[in-house]
């Protein structure tokens, strides 16, 4: 069973579009660079691209909205080392050491891989077709470079500790 599952996802692995963090198109839709966002690239580049990898990568908002990433700021001065440091982290929890494309995730079912640090992640497919990771819902699927699998996803996927550490300080000042 499981060789002929690999031949079905092999067969369809070429409908994967190929993500050259360039300009290039992505179901027949104009991408650029912009959409997938600085940091999320800067992920991307940290994995090698002969390896099979799948990343559940933050999408601009997500970056500014759950972790206060901007690149005009984060990137600057003493900030960059903080930022990678952070990258890393959330590299750890969204990334998975296997090719997963959406249409492996079966509708109904709930599937579960271990990220790279450990974090188990739990994948469903909404009707609607988009991915569910720890409750954080996709926004583009199936984006490709090289051997690595991108989700572009509407949230940031971490563990309890690390992002209680990411969280405003609502006492500070007091």
């Amino acid at each position: 069973m499981a060789i002929c599952c690999y031949s079905g996802i092999k067969r369809y692995e070429h409908l994967l579009p190929d993500v050259s963090l360039g300009s290039t198109s992505i179901r027949g839709e104009a991408f650029r660079r912009e959409e997938i966002g600085k940091f999320a690239e800067m992920m991307i580049e940290m994995l090698p691209e002969d390896l099979a990898f799948t990343i559940f990568v933050p999408s601009v908002k997500a970056f500014d909205r759950e972790l206060k990433l901007q690149v005009n700021d984060s990137l600057v001065g003493d900030n960059v080392n903080n930022t990678y440091a952070i990258l890393s982290r959330i590299l750890g929890f969204s990334a998975v050491p296997r090719t997963l494309s959406s249409i492996m995730v079966p509708f109904g079912e709930e599937i579960s891989y271990d990220s790279l640090s450990g974090l188990t992640l739990y994948i469903s497919k909404s009707s609607d077709g988009k991915l569910l990771v720890n409750r954080v819902e996709s926004e583009k699927l199936d984006l490709k470079k090289g051997k690595i699998v991108i989700h572009i996803m509407d949230g940031v996927i971490m563990d309890a500790e690390f992002e209680q550490s990411v969280q405003p300080d609502y006492n500070e000042g007091d």
